[in-house]
């Protein structure tokens, strides 16, 4: 090509292929940020007045002030049909650069990310502060814009963001939503949340807690009855916690952990991570719920006993650690095994637990490897640490195997028993069989016998009978005396 393409067109081009970040830098030509990826486009380099002619025109008064101020400044930019974009410009070795994200018009909603199911909680938490943090293309912004969406869909109440500069567009349905940009709207972050008060918020989003007093500014908004969203750039929600502690002077810092241990709901770290298809990318999301004992750990400034916390209440409080994201991440073949090592903050922690858990995915790693160094002692150690592992998983089985052979031994003992019951009771019905014919023999010769006596009395009746007749024609005239003197 001869020419740079405009800036409408790099931004459809951009669209199309589905690039996150479009970057604008002299004598190079348009880069774009694929699956996480620097990807140069094939066009002419940049000059510094091709990029000048791009990005100045789209800068009002009070963003040109700002630029000149500054060497920097944020701007949004929408391409009719296409999405929106939020835009850095900036100076670097004398001449104008510029980034541009790509927004989305459509919000996607938590299964679309990805998300767990306790960050879909977080709409309906009572007034207080909910963080998302990460480094920067992380999701941060794309998951406070699923809650939001949530809330003004579900909840009848007022919504107030405050961005520099607006990013997605929110739609009123329950909920109204109100979105001012800092620069056009309002001069600063301060006096937008300080007049947001007076607004009659339920919710207020703070697109990025940026300095001590935008800090100090949302943690009074949160105690004062409203729940509050906003984003910061940590690692992890300890050093959240600890970041936003160091913000104030060390004379303040123990009320800000009192204020933070109040009002602190929730917080989300996340990172992308590449799928190990190749088709895009996985959030892996840390998360933390202010429970009883985070809260203590907070107000006493034990930050270190919170990683272990969230660690430990995965059952109850649907926490769970950067770690474990990665690790279920691993189990189910989301991302590889190399790609969760390098997003873990303790790779060595990573590594012990997938021994305990998925040991299988720890030995696939191995095979196949260079064998380590006769000199290293280390691998020694890592082989003792294996074959223990096995020794008790053997000890484990030999334990069960003995348990099933006594309860398979018991149970022969009752099925013999059960047998010798049933044979006795067999011999038991016979006997009286035997019993009952011999009873029903003897009935019937008792029978008999009466029969036969009955016979023989009614045989002797009837000669007395005879001989009675007889004896009263022969002498009439002579009574008898006695029984038959009749």
């Amino acid at each position: 090509m001869d020419a740079p393409l405009g800036l409408d067109d790099l931004l459809k081009f951009m669209t199309k292929k589905g690039a996150s970040d479009l970057h604008l830098k002299p004598t190079r030509p348009p880069l774009l940020r694929l699956q996480g990826r620097l990807v140069p486009i094939k066009s002419v380099a940049l000059k510094p007045k091709d990029i000048e002619e791009m990005v100045l025109p789209l800068l009002n008064s009070w963003q040109h002030r700002k630029f000149e101020e500054h060497q920097s400044v944020d701007i949004g930019y929408g391409v009719a049909g296409v999405a929106r974009f939020r835009c850095n410009i900036f100076q670097q070795r004398g001449s104008i650069a510029a980034v541009f994200r790509r927004i989305p018009f459509d919000i996607k909603n938590y299964d679309d990310l990805l998300l767990p199911e306790i960050v879909a909680t977080f709409s309906s938490l009572p007034p207080g502060l909910v963080l998302v943090t990460g480094p920067t293309g992380s999701g941060k912004s794309t998951t406070l814009a699923a809650i939001i969406q949530d809330i003004a869909r579900t909840r009848p109440c007022h919504v107030v963001t405050i961005e520099d500069p607006i990013e997605f567009l929110f739609t009123d349905h329950m909920a109204t939503v109100s979105q001012r940009e800092v620069g056009t709207d309002t001069p600063a972050f301060r006096e937008a949340l300080r007049n947001t008060m007076r607004q009659d918020p339920d919710v207020i989003m703070v697109g990025e807690m940026r300095d001590l007093d935008t800090v100090s500014t949302v943690i009074t908004a949160a105690e004062t009855g409203h729940l509050v969203f906003s984003t910061l750039h940590t690692g992890s929600a300890s050093q959240t916690i600890d970041r936003i502690i160091d913000l104030f002077p060390a004379d303040q810092q123990g009320q800000v952990r009192s204020q933070l241990a109040q009002v602190l709901r929730a917080v989300v770290s996340m990172q992308l991570v590449n799928r190990a298809d190749g088709q895009g990318l996985v959030p892996a999301v840390e998360v933390l719920v202010n429970s009883p004992r985070i809260s203590r750990s907070i107000e006493h400034g034990e930050i270190k006993e919170i990683h272990d916390e969230i660690e430990n209440s995965v059952a109850y409080f649907r926490m769970q650690t950067m770690n474990q994201s990665l690790i279920a991440l691993l189990a189910n073949g989301v991302i590889t095994y190399e790609m969760a090592r390098e997003k873990s903050n303790d790779p060595d922690d990573l590594s012990l637990k997938l021994r305990k858990l998925f040991p299988q995915i720890e030995e696939a790693q191995r095979e196949g490897t260079v064998a380590p160094s006769p000199a290293d002692f280390a691998s020694i150690i890592e082989l003792m640490e294996i074959k223990r592992l096995y020794e008790e998983q053997e000890e484990r089985w030999k334990q069960r195997t003995l348990e099933k052979d006594e309860l398979l031994a018991q149970i022969e003992t009752q099925l013999a028993a059960a047998r010798q019951d049933l044979a006795s009771t067999g011999t038991t019905a016979a006997e009286l069989r035997n019993q009952l014919e011999s009873v029903r023999a003897e009935k019937d010769r008792v029978l008999r016998d009466a029969e036969g006596r009955i016979e023989k009395l009614n045989e002797r009746i009837r000669e007395l009978n005879q001989q009675m007749g007889g004896a009263g024609k022969a002498a009439p005239e002579k009574p008898q005396s006695g029984f038959f003197k009749r």
